[in-house]
């Protein structure tokens, strides 16, 4: 079977991580167009008896899972999970991401931390040879944001980065506002061929809260394409 739409795609490697969760399992939900086509998946095997609690990363995803009777709980009350299954807006070879596209980075991040895995589910099209033709989202603290903009455009040129900075907005230009209150910046640096060295240069500079690099993070990460599902996996 040829599978023709990036949609189609998403849900197919949605259902091949759905296949790796069984009853029991405390699972992170994550956010965006492809982690939902997994919480629709995930609804139908609750519905038909799988028992699972779950931590969403974003309201829009615990709105969705609440509609569907998945049910959930909080970090707080359950603060290490056996699985986290979410999307990427692209990733590498070496199971290395860029996340934040739909503006739950941080909790995204959080949850992937406390979990025992991280699978990532995503079309073809997601995976690239360097990271960085998706602009990079970084969640930084409301306060003195400007200061914070210009701190982070200086340490990229520092590392030979370029490319507009630009903070998030809604459709209606109102300043985007994570769940946690906080701003996005979308950095447009273009490739990024040293990843792990940005990542600690941007958590080491006041009022950045997180960035969306996801590195170290994923265990797999299920690839749907027009053939069916791949997976790539990290290093034994």
């Amino acid at each position: 079977m040829t599978i023709t739409s990036a949609d189609a795609m998403k849900r197919e490697a949605a259902g091949r991580a759905l296949a790796h969760v069984t009853s029991g399992m405390r699972l992170g939900l994550g956010t965006g167009s492809t982690a939902a086509h997994f919480v629709d998946l995930l609804g139908v095997r609750v519905r038909e008896g799988l028992d699972v609690l779950c931590v969403p990363t974003s309201q829009r995803t615990r709105a969705q899972a609440q509609a569907l009777g998945i049910p959930l709980t909080t970090l707080d009350e359950m603060p290490e999970l056996d699985l986290t299954i979410d999307g990427a807006d692209e990733f590498d070879a070496r199971l290395r991401l860029i996340k934040g596209g739909g503006g739950a980075l941080l909790r995204e991040k959080i949850v992937a931390a406390a979990s025992k895995r991280m699978f990532v589910i995503a079309d073809a099209t997601k995976q690239i040879e360097t990271l960085g033709a998706f602009p990079l989202p970084v969640e930084i603290d409301c306060f003195g944001a400007r200061a914070t903009q210009l701190h982070i455009e200086r340490m990229a040129h520092g590392l030979g980065l370029s490319g507009p900075i630009t903070r998030r907005a809604t459709a209606s230009g109102a300043p985007y506002i994570t769940d946690g209150g906080h701003y996005i910046l979308d950095c447009a640096f273009g490739a990024i061929p040293a990843p792990e060295l940005l990542a600690a240069n941007l958590v080491a500079i006041p009022g950045v809260v997180d960035h969306g690099l996801f590195i170290g993070l994923a265990s797999a990460i299920f690839i749907g394409g027009a053939d069916g599902v791949r997976v790539i996996c990290e290093a034994a």
